[in-house]
């Protein structure tokens, strides 16, 4: 299943969970808000690998909503709206949409886009960088130098060894046993968990939600990152 996850915004509260029903059974997480101010705030805690937007709601609309984000965050964004106009699809795709469907859409098309930006995404960031960025950090896989705010860090070895895992191989789920092979069995079952905890300590504004080193439930853990665009 997959484990993208994604972000609805529209007012339309019945639209809203249509979509979420329909794209949690194609194996997508979904989270949804109403407005562009309740999305704002949703995403100044958690990442998202998608964003569905409608353009046409009351207020700050779908447009000046992406507009505004752009000036920091790069996550993909399609629009969904009612309008079909060849300028208003022209606006949405130089405001920064990667895609646009116009109200009524077929579901499975939806899916179908969704899976292409998303593969898009994927096949840009195949090659891991050097230096891997999550939210204020950045971690230097040469190094293994973790910083915030270009401030140095003070990492134990065995935490510098988990992280660079995760670095290696960001927003991918690794398991308990995928990080036992990586340092060759020196951390097994549950010490590699309070290797965990440790290391959110030192990263997580509440290491009990954690936004960066994020648990995924019986799989394991991925590191959420924001890699600059190259």
């Amino acid at each position: 299943m997959s484990q993208h996850h994604i972000l609805v915004i529209d007012d339309d509260e019945r639209l809203r969970d249509l979509l979420r029903r329909f794209l949690e059974e194609s194996g997508f997480r979904v989270t949804d808000a109403g407005n562009a101010s309740e999305a704002r705030q949703i995403l100044s805690g958690i990442m998202f690998d998608l964003l569905i937007i409608d353009i046409m709601m009351p207020g700050e609309t779908g447009l000046e909503f992406l507009e505004e984000l752009r000036k920091k965050d790069n996550v993909p964004a399609l629009f969904l709206t009612a309008m079909s106009e060849t300028e208003h699809r022209i606006e949405g795709l130089e405001t920064g949409a990667d895609d646009y469907m116009s109200k009524p859409f077929e579901p499975r098309e939806l899916v179908l886009r969704i899976k292409r930006i998303l593969q898009r995404k994927a096949s840009v960031n195949h090659e891991p960088d050097a230096l891997v960025i999550f939210g204020p950090f950045a971690f230097d896989l040469t190094t293994s130098t973790l910083t915030r705010d270009d401030v140095r860090i003070h990492i134990t070895t065995a935490e510098q060894q988990l992280l660079a895992n995760f670095a290696n191989a960001p927003d991918t789920v690794l398991s308990r046993d995928d990080l036992s092979n990586a340092v060759e069995g020196r951390m097994e079952g549950r010490s590699i968990d309070v290797a965990v905890a440790r290391l959110r300590r030192k990263l997580e504004p509440d290491p009990r939600h954690p936004v960066y080193l994020q648990t995924m439930r019986n799989r394991g853990w991925l590191l959420r990152t924001d890699r600059p665009p190259r």
